[in-house]
């Protein structure tokens, strides 16, 4: 029962994070909203922040397990792993109102406030390219990408720009931005490896 409230208080403040920032977040409207008194709270969390935190642990461990579904399938090319994860995440901000990347959001809400969530949400973007910057480099191993290449900045490239498609995504409640920087991004890694091989 400890484990399932705790559950339900995240579950309920990612989706008011996304859709109030941190500052629109009150804990008595996180409260009212799951039915759950201010004690057991507390005996969670020991404060806002740390609520926060919290919830950005657990999104990361949504997103690592969608990398885990799709860059662990072997049975796709590697640029194609990627296009994937991206295609679904965005699936993911469609279903969600284009809501966007939790990180995104609370980094540009922070991280010129608070220290430990620009640390967190910029540790998180790196765990992120990191994933991507190994399955980018078995791309170059195959040579679908130029042997000189650098698979991490091709890597942190890929995350910055998804990034600020995100954002755009979420302002006009539209994916186009989002489809149109993968197509941009993939067609233009592929022309590469295209040119190295000629």
């Amino acid at each position: 029962m400890t484990h399932s409230t705790k559950q339900h208080l995240i579950e309920a403040g990612l989706r008011m994070l996304l859709e109030r920032g941190y500052n629109g977040l009150g804990i008595e409207a996180l409260l009212t909203e799951t039915g759950i008194p201010k004690g057991s709270f507390y005996h969670h969390f020991k404060d806002k922040e740390d609520f926060a935190l919290q919830v950005v642990d657990a999104y990361m461990a949504q997103v690592h397990a969608g990398l885990d579904a799709c860059l662990q399938d072997l049975e796709r090319p590697p640029l194609a792993r990627v296009r994937l994860f991206f295609e679904l995440t965005q699936q993911a901000y469609r279903e969600q109102g284009y809501m966007g990347c939790l990180l995104g959001g609370l980094g540009q809400e922070l991280s010129g406030v608070s220290e430990a969530f620009r640390r967190k949400i910029e540790a998180c973007f790196a765990a992120i390219a990191g994933r991507m910057a190994t399955c980018l480099e078995e791309a170059r191993q195959r040579r679908e990408l130029p042997a000189e290449c650098d698979a991490r900045e091709l890597a942190d490239l890929l995350v910055d720009c998804w990034e600020g498609a995100a954002l755009r995504s979420r302002l006009r409640r539209d994916p186009a931005s989002l489809t149109a920087m993968l197509a941009f991004y993939l067609r233009s890694v592929a022309s590469v490896g295209t040119g190295a091989e000629a």
